[in-house]
């Protein structure tokens, strides 16, 4: 993608072909799941996964890094809200029709998608596209700090890494039904992570990215101390609900910032591999942290492991300081 064409034209093509695929999706038979499903869903995931790529890049690439605040919290709003289309209105639909006509007006949301990229705006790239597949990494890691920005990446969000995978099973202990979980948890959080997102990326623009990762990074720390109180004193449904939706609120905040910040050091010619392996990164961060928190958490008894998972937040504030004198990102100068 840092080689070849344009980040819109890679955005219209990803949802071209996923709408096309969605179709073909809804002419399957739900019953009956052979090769041909799961080859299908093989290419759609690998698509959505493209998709997300040349939409991380055309960010960085078209804004400015005061912009990039503000940016995400749009980003993680719209994602959030496609997410409760996809998993929502659109199985509601399934319910009342069926899966077929789902998958249609699925198919026909991603087609118009398709359509309106064809207007965003184009960053001209001249010649700055990478010239071999292993430039953008060569450029990244010739860069003087790059391995502190690289352990930053991997600790701003352990905490809330470790604490995600326990707090449903802390639910349903503490005698939460699935229908409460479904219905009042599952909305409450996406509108708090909505709030906390929005608010955030203001906050970012308006103060900047250094000044929002140790503010914001705090509040998104002292959210696992809202769970700790609740295991350590009673767990009423109300007192979870109130936890659940302060660490939702606090995540959205911290991650407007985060992902600011990640953007800022991309080079924005190579803004596709770059971002994509900072990416990779937190998705490592979250992998290693959930298979660890589990044990833990039963060892521990989920009190203590909550109060672990705020202690776990603030070795990404030792390295701020490191990493603020980290030089920008240079980038050449392109024709005018």
């Amino acid at each position: 993608m840092d080689r070849l064409g344009r980040r819109r034209h890679w955005i219209t093509a990803c949802l071209a072909l996923l709408a096309s695929l969605t179709i073909a999706l809804a002419t399957l038979d739900a019953g009956d799941i052979g090769t041909g499903f799961w080859v299908l869903l093989l290419l759609m995931v690998t698509l959505s996964a493209t998709q997300d790529v040349a939409i991380d890049a055309y960010t960085i690439e078209t804004m400015e890094t005061r912009e990039l605040g503000v940016a995400n919290s749009v980003r993680i709003t719209s994602y959030r809200v496609a997410m409760f289309v996809a998993g929502g209105a659109l199985i509601w639909l399934a319910g009342r029709t069926d899966w077929s006509t789902s998958f249609t007006a699925g198919a026909v949301t991603l087609g118009v998608l398709a359509l309106a990229s064809f207007g965003l705006p184009d960053a001209s790239r001249a010649d700055a596209a990478a010239t071999t597949i292993w430039e953008p990494l060569r450029a990244l890691f010739r860069r003087p700090g790059i391995w502190w920005i690289v352990l930053f990446a991997l600790l701003f969000k352990l905490d809330i890494a470790a604490l995600e995978p326990i707090m449903r099973p802390f639910w349903v202990d503490r005698g939460l039904s699935l229908e409460t979980i479904g219905k009042n948890l599952t909305l409450g959080r996406v509108l708090a992570t909505l709030a906390g997102a929005s608010l955030g990326g203001l906050f970012t623009t308006r103060y900047g990215i250094f000044r929002s990762l140790w503010v914001l990074g705090l509040v998104q720390a002292f959210s696992a101390l809202g769970y700790w109180w609740v295991a350590a004193h009673g767990g009423t449904a109300e007192r979870i609900f109130g936890a659940a939706l302060f660490e939702s609120f606090a995540a959205g905040m911290g991650t407007a910032a985060f992902l600011a910040y990640l953007m800022s050091v991309c080079e924005k010619r190579f803004a596709a591999t770059q971002f994509a392996l900072f990416s990779a990164l937190l998705a490592l961060t979250r992998s290693v942290a959930a298979k660890a928190a589990g044990p833990a958490a039963e060892t521990m008894g989920y009190a203590p492991f909550f109060l672990l998972t705020f202690a776990l937040a603030f070795p990404a504030f030792v390295l701020l300081p490191r990493i603020r004198r980290v030089p920008p990102p240079s980038e050449p100068q392109l024709p005018a």
